[in-house]
Parts: C-alpha cells; sequence; structure tokens
C-alpha cells in the first residue's frame, strides 16, 4: 500500500536532509493528503461508469426531492460553485439526459433545473451504493475511534484557519 506519493517523498526526503525541523508532521501531512487523494481517485472511478464527476453527482442530489426543481445560481450557492462551473455541469447533466431546464411559468426568463426520470433514478441508487462505500471507509471504527478522529480533524482544521503564531499568513488578493 503506497502511503505518500512520490512528490511528498522527495519533499520529505529534502526535509530530512536540511534538517530544518522534525519531519514527523510532514510525514503525516503527506499520508493524509495521499490518503485524501486516493478517496477521490476511487470516488471518480466508481462514478464514471455512471458518466458522472463528483461536482455532477452533487447537482444530482440537490435537486433530488425538488419537483418544482432549482434555479442554475441556486444550485451553484448550495454546491459552492461559480456560476460560470454549475453552466458546464448542467450542460453535461443535460446532454447525459439526467436533468432538463424549464423556463418558469410566471416569468419566463427564470430558468429551473429538474430531474428527468433517468436522473431521479440514476440519483435514488447512488445515493444508497456511496453511502455504502462510504461507510465500508470505516469498516471496524468504534464510536469512539471516530469520535477521536473527527476530533484530530477539527484540530488540523482549525490550525489551517488560524496558522501557528509565528508563521506568516500569505496575503490574499481581493
Amino acid at each position: 500500500m503506497k502511503l505518500m506519493e512520490q512528490k511528498h517523498l522527495a519533499l520529505l526526503e529534502e526535509a530530512e536532509r536540511r534538517a530544518v525541523a522534525p519531519t514527523d508532521n510532514l510525514r503525516a501531512c503527506f499520508e493524509l493528503l495521499a490518503l485524501a487523494g486516493a478517496i477521490d481517485r476511487d470516488c471518480a472511478a466508481r462514478l464514471a461508469p455512471h458518466r458522472l464527476s463528483e461536482g455532477k453527482f452533487v447537482l444530482l442530489f440537490l435537486l433530488h426531492g425538488q419537483s418544482e426543481g432549482l434555479s442554475p445560481h441556486e444550485l451553484a450557492d448550495r454546491a459552492g460553485v461559480t456560476r460560470a462551473t454549475i453552466t458546464g455541469l448542467l450542460d453535461g447533466l443535460e446532454r447525459d439526459g439526467f436533468i432538463a431546464r424549464r423556463s418558469g411559468l410566471e416569468d419566463r426568463r427564470k430558468i429551473a433545473v429538474v430531474l428527468t426520470d433517468l436522473g431521479r433514478k440514476t440519483a435514488h441508487e447512488l445515493f444508497d451504493e456511496h453511502a455504502k462505500w462510504i461507510a465500508a471507509l470505516f469498516a471496524g471504527f468504534g464510536a469512539d475511534e471516530r469520535s477521536t478522529l473527527n476530533g484530530f480533524l477539527q484540530r488540523i482544521r482549525r490550525n489551517l484557519d488560524t496558522g501557528p503564531a509565528d508563521t506568516p499568513r500569505p496575503e490574499t488578493r481581493t
């Protein structure tokens, strides 16, 4: 089992060579990144036979149960993507028969995106399949272990958000 990608191994070796700091935290970060990448790749491989990406998959579930549909800007907001990105995702879903765009009854300028029969069926089947796959990733973990893992991940997130006091935060442009 590959714990780290080659690029991370090279960075780790260089950090060890330079002896700039203990490398235990670097190693843990690189292993976490490799795990996240492996999960992403497995998810993509599971969705590909259905002609879906993760982004398209999310939209199917946002639309599932929305009989009146949602507007493209509502979908973009709920999925956390730009309106430009949502257009491409919707174009692909429409081309593959998962969704339809309908003009609004009250205002024909407004568009509602709705699932087709194929979209509803696929969303229903894939939700169950996806939920079982995610559950299997944590097979053998007890409630206490999951709670501990969640606590560790939340601590890393807080450290990422605040950063250590001695590390300058990168400037962001607005």
